[in-house]
């Protein structure tokens, strides 16, 4: 067997890397030897493989449901948002400049597409079969002409294509059949059918609407997915976060000791690698949220300054919005704050950044002895090492170069008093050194909280794709969707006008 599927959506955040999960996991469970693989990916969460390269944390985490290494293979496009108009381009793991939109999708991207094409066919020859992830829409019209990750992939490498739609936003059997309508006849022969994602209700009282849709399209639907809690892990596109929202769902199991921990997430602009705090919400008793006002800042036992893809933009919004006052006001009164890679650079005496802002010299906030000068290597590695007595791992990327000249060692970092502050993102996926951390925030806090002693954040990951692949089995026609997979799309499938406008 060498197949392979594109999983497309009608919309962004329709569920195409859940789902793309969920088949990954349940083709594995099943003995197939099964990789993920997404061309094109728009995020600021990201993760670096063993090799070094930084990748897409999506495609990291399918990597982890089909039981496997990532690596660059699975990702070679990767877009890292440096405001509204410009984006990194990560090649193969490795930046190679910055674009604007109008400049990548103008000519670059399209010459990108031999590049992810033998990434593919590499994957296809050494796996039983590959779960390809879409982006956005595959009927934006505007850039089909240069698509690489929708259905240019799948002409280019003749996948079948399952299109996800949101049935919890409404519209969703418009959607699937605009969708639809608006793509060339070449395109469309390649559209085997749909997946109802996120429904809540009475399977019975959809049917009906299935089968209209099948009569309208010559389209089946491959499953109906009904709505599950906790499911969003390692978010992706985009470059904003809801604020004042609960981290995922937190852990429902009550706290072990008498009080809670409250965590305040500065959601600071082009905030990257906000999934760094999701081993904390994990903890029961650890409530988590985002902020973005200094008043949200006085019931908070921790504040965490996160990664950024605009340190010095970061710093002045915090400043602007009086969060840099409020972070000044909680550390001289011995009031936890920990940074995490931008955030570590903010919480310094001063920045060099002839990079990524072109500021020059910046002060930045005082609170940790730490000078950053911007470097134009990207630092891309899997660290390992010891804090407060265990074991920690992570990883880094940034070009921010840390002089540490003063406090106590910490990570790659240091520590003043109640402020943290450390390069390594994931350092608190880490089960001992979390809870070790958190007896520090807690003791600091004034609070009588005490950290579960068996919480694993590695089996939590694990139980939610199981879960994730429970719902593709359970809820999906499974033996119909390995014949997609296995043997393509059904030939002869009814074009429907209008198609992509000439």
């Amino acid at each position: 067997m060498s197949g392979g599927l594109l999983v497309a959506g009608t919309t962004s955040d329709a569920g195409k890397s859940v789902v793309t999960a969920g088949i990954c996991r349940w083709l594995v469970r099943q003995g197939v030897k099964v990789a993920p693989f997404k061309a094109q990916n728009m995020s600021l969460n990201s993760f670096v493989t063993r090799e070094g390269a930084e990748i897409g944390r999506a495609q990291a985490m399918q990597a982890q449901a089909c039981r496997i290494e990532p690596t660059a293979l699975m990702n070679p496009v990767l877009l890292k948002p440096g405001g509204e108009q410009s984006s990194q381009v990560v090649l193969l793991g490795k930046p190679v400049g910055e674009l604007s939109a109008r400049g990548y999708h103008g000519g670059r991207q399209q010459k990108l597409l031999g590049t992810v094409l033998d990434c593919l066919a590499e994957l296809r020859s050494t796996y039983d079969a590959v779960i390809c992830e879409g982006a956005g829409s595959p009927a934006e019209i505007n850039l089909r002409r240069t698509d690489i990750v929708n259905m240019g992939i799948a002409r280019g490498a003749r996948l079948p294509v399952l299109v996800v739609g949101d049935i919890d936003r409404g519209g969703v059997f418009a959607s699937f059949y605009g969708t639809l309508a608006l793509l060339s006849p070449e395109d469309q022969e390649l559209v085997a059918g749909f997946l109802v994602n996120k429904f809540r209700g009475d399977v019975s009282l959809l049917e009906p609407g299935l089968d209209m849709l099948h009569g309208l399209t010559g389209r089946r639907t491959y499953g109906v997915l009904p709505f599950r809690h906790g499911l969003g892990i390692d978010e992706e596109d985009g470059l904003r976060v809801s604020l004042r929202g609960a981290v995922r769902e937190s852990a429902v199991a009550p706290p072990v000791g008498e009080d809670v921990l409250r965590v305040a997430v500065c959601a600071v602009p082009l905030m990257s690698n906000f999934t760094d705090v999701d081993a904390l919400a994990a903890e029961p008793g650890v409530v988590v949220r985002f902020v973005d006002r200094p008043e949200e800042l006085t019931d908070a036992d921790l504040v965490v300054v996160p990664g950024t893809r605009g340190t010095v933009r970061a710093l002045e919004w915090l400043r602007e919005r009086g969060l840099a006052r409020a972070l000044a006001s909680r550390a001289a009164e011995g009031r936890p704050v920990l940074g995490i890679c931008g955030g570590f650079q903010i919480l310094g005496e001063h920045i060099e950044d002839d990079v990524e802002s072109r500021r020059g010299h910046v002060d930045g906030l005082g609170l940790l002895p730490v000078r950053v000068g911007f470097a134009r290597e990207k630092t891309l590695t899997r660290p390992r090492g010891e804090a407060l007595g265990e074991r920690v791992e992570g990883y880094e990327i940034h070009h921010g170069v840390a002089e540490v000249t003063g406090g106590e060692p910490f990570l790659d970092g240091c520590r003043v008093g109640a402020v943290w502050g450390t390069h390594w993102h994931g350092s608190l996926e880490s089960d001992g050194f979390r809870r070790a951390f958190l007896r520090e925030v807690a003791a600091a806090a004034g609070r009588r909280f005490v950290p579960a002693p068996d919480t694993s954040f590695a089996a939590l990951r694990e139980e939610q794709l199981d879960r994730l692949g429970d719902l593709i089995e359970q809820h999906a026609d499974t033996d119909a969707l390995w014949r997609l997979i296995e043997s393509g799309a059904p030939q002869g499938l009814p074009f429907i006008p209008p198609g992509a406008p000439a």
